[in-house]
């Protein structure tokens, strides 16, 4: 099959190497040259820096013959005679803190693509294709897409929700082997060119190949990302806290009791300061907004949102009131900005608002560390007098008064021990849990922390 992808982001860069790997035709499009460049270098270290998950490099390098990334929009209308797909891979982010989707990158990108369909086979348009809408979009967003290209003139195609339910840090191994493959279509034709583009799914024992309506797949991943980002709140809002509230109470011993029911299962079981990335938070204000348009009430969506927000709110505060944080004039040092392990996306990422509080509290110095996405968290936050970006653990700890821990990167279990043979004593604001099991040791070595899952552990030194 020749497929394209418009949008060289994580879903659609991803996506496409997945296809190449399958054996189809590929081309990738996006506006942004250097992007375009560095996906398209054909070296793995080049394509890691610019788009950190697993696999991807390698999936690239392999495939490179039958994958190609391109600025130049007249490489796409040329491919589009021969084309059976296009995937629709543009970002969908949310207007301010509305719930409604800013959908103009997504628009503007239709009615280019639409202008181009009707040129296709010198304007016969003869070879049918399917437009497929891989980004998260709303739920009726198929039949407003067709609207776009039936306006245009557009003839021979259909439109498909083929939503993604990656995870970052493990995007290639999910589409390799995903649990679930999810079409919408309105026609019998459409599906066939979908099982013809999924053929490596369609025909396999393990994984569930779902035909549906569009609007119930767009529906299925607005939901599916809301239940999940219900249970991250479940365990943080209630688990964590009642942790935190009662001694003795040890919360990865809850977290085994509890993910020793079947009924419950073990997914979510971690207590975090705060739930950020793409999808969890923009795809669960979507739904609250399209229900109450809808006029539906959205109670239970709009908490779980502001659990997440109170979360780190909480955690700051505790500082403060149990520890007696103080910040200003301070050193503080921050670790992790991408807002989970085995990525560098900083969407959403709690290192953001950890750094605005703390350039608003007057500190001397933020220190930041990540083992992979400081370069796209200088974007937002450039080096500075007051913001250092430092190239080690040990680096980042120097002089710190205060540490938070942001991000669960595994090799960050061993910054205690470096604390513990240093002569710095810093307040221990650990928001991953990720030096849970020295707690008591770096609290004989004169440290205070502050952990979410757990009640103030003071210093005995003091």
């Amino acid at each position: 099959m020749n497929l394209v992808y418009i949008g060289a982001g994580f879903v659609g860069s991803c996506s496409a190497a997945v296809s190449a790997e399958s054996g189809h035709d590929v081309l990738v499009y996006d506006i942004d040259e250097k992007k375009i460049k560095m996906l398209g270098s054909g070296d793995r270290d080049t394509i890691e820096s610019c788009l950190f998950e697993k696999g991807l490099g390698d999936l690239l390098v392999r495939n490179k013959e039958r994958i190609s990334f391109v600025g130049d929009y007249s490489l796409v209308e040329k491919f589009l005679d021969d084309c059976d797909a296009v995937f629709m891979c543009l970002p969908t982010p949310e207007i301010g803190e509305t719930g409604e989707s800013d959908l103009k990158f997504y628009f503007a990108a239709a009615e280019k693509l639409a202008g181009s369909l009707t040129k296709r086979n010198n304007g016969k348009q003869e070879k049918r294709l399917v437009i497929v809408n891989k980004s998260t979009v709303p739920i009726d967003m198929a039949d407003k897409t067709k609207e776009i290209f039936v306006k245009a003139g557009v003839k021979n195609f259909g439109v498909v929700s083929n939503p993604e339910f990656l995870v970052e840090g493990r995007a290639i191994e999910g589409s390799l082997k995903p649990d679930r493959v999810v079409i919408g279509s309105w026609t019998g034709e459409d599906l066939e060119i979908m099982r013809q583009v999924y053929r490596r799914f369609y025909d396999s024992p393990s994984v569930k190949y779902i035909e549906v309506n569009p609007k119930e797949a767009a529906a299925g991943k607005l939901l599916a990302n809301y239940y999940l980002f219900n249970k991250l709140m479940v365990c943080f809002d209630i688990i964590g806290r009642t942790c935190e509230t009662f001694s003795g109470l040890q919360f990865e011993n809850l977290r085994r009791i509890l993910t020793s029911d079947a009924r419950i299962g073990e997914w979510g079981f971690y207590d975090s300061l705060y739930s950020g990335g793409s999808c969890f938070i923009k795809d669960t204000r979507s739904l609250a907004y399209q229900l109450q348009t809808a006029g539906q009430n959205a109670i239970l969506i709009n908490e779980t949102f502001l659990a997440n927000k109170r979360q780190l709110e909480l955690l700051i505060g505790r500082a403060e009131k149990e520890a007696g944080a103080k910040w200003q004039g301070k050193t503080v040092s921050i670790f992790g900005v991408a807002f989970k392990r085995d990525t560098n996306d900083t969407r959403n990422s709690p290192a953001i608002n950890i750094v605005n509080f703390l350039s608003e509290q007057s500190v001397k110095k933020i220190k930041i560390f990540d083992p992979a996405a400081m370069d796209s968290f200088k974007g937002q936050f450039p080096a500075s007098e007051k913001i250092e970006y430092s190239a080690s653990e040990a680096e980042a700890l120097n002089e710190a008064d205060i540490i938070f821990i942001c991000t669960d990167w595994p090799q960050f279990r061993g910054i205690g021990d470096i604390i513990i043979e240093s002569a710095i004593k810093p307040l221990i604001i650990d928001g991953r849990r990720m030096l849970q099991h020295q707690y008591k040791e770096l609290a004989d070595n004169g440290c205070d922390v502050v952990a979410v899952g757990s009640p103030f552990i003071k210093s005995n030194l003091k």
